[in-house]
């Protein structure tokens, strides 16, 4: 598949635009890393928090947890409340990535599983955003990846079609998904990674210059 061909890019936001570790905001909380990985293992895990990506809201999420950790419901709460610090800020080499696209005339969009209740402040992170003409959020439209579902949703809302798309991702199985429905794919490990996939299918010229 060539640039020719491809005619929008679609985009993951978490660790792919953005930078987002949970531990960047607890190792303040808990500076022991000992305390922070059990914490994170067995109280704030990655699943619990799937059910805000999945539109459960925070408020009702934090309700059985905080019965079961009643000692930890401000370290809980932070997890809404203290959402931000979470980031380390935007992802240079995909904000120049995202920019010379738009120069360039490429339609770029957002792809994420997120709450909707983090989307406005996530976004708010990055002028980048501001080049990505709409969203699909999994929070808001009730739909993950890697399901069907959400692709072809994504397809229905921006007016693609997957051979005309490329997808940009972190997940593995993300990417998997979207390259057995037939998008181009580029799984995003090394930021210093993007600009050459993206030239190599002629989206950007070789050099940055």
């Amino acid at each position: 598949m060539t640039g020719a061909a491809i005619k929008a890019v679609l985009w993951d936001i978490g660790n792919v635009i953005v930078r987002w570790d949970p531990r960047t905001l607890y190792t303040k909380i808990f500076p022991d890393p000992a305390q922070r990985n059990w914490f994170l293992s067995q109280v704030c895990t990655l699943d619990w928090h799937a059910a805000h990506d999945r539109g459960v809201t925070f408020a009702e999420n934090r309700i059985p947890l905080i019965a079961r950790f009643p000692q930890f419901e401000a370290e809980i709460l932070a997890w809404e409340t203290r959402w931000p610090e979470m980031f380390s800020g935007p992802i240079p080499e995909t904000e120049t990535a995202i920019a010379a696209l738009a120069a360039r005339g490429v339609d770029q969009f957002g792809v994420t599983n997120m709450s909707q209740e983090t989307f406005g402040s996530t976004i708010a992170m990055s002028p980048s955003f501001d080049y990505l003409k709409d969203y699909v959020v999994s929070g808001r439209d009730e739909v993950m990846k890697p399901d069907r579902a959400f692709f072809d949703l994504a397809c229905r809302r921006f007016g693609v079609t997957p051979g005309a798309c490329l997808f940009v991702d972190d997940s593995a199985k993300n990417i998997a998904a979207a390259h057995a429905l037939g998008f181009a794919t580029h799984h995003y490990v090394d930021p210093a990674d993007l600009w050459p996939g993206l030239s190599k299918l002629g989206l950007v010229p070789a050099s940055r210059g």
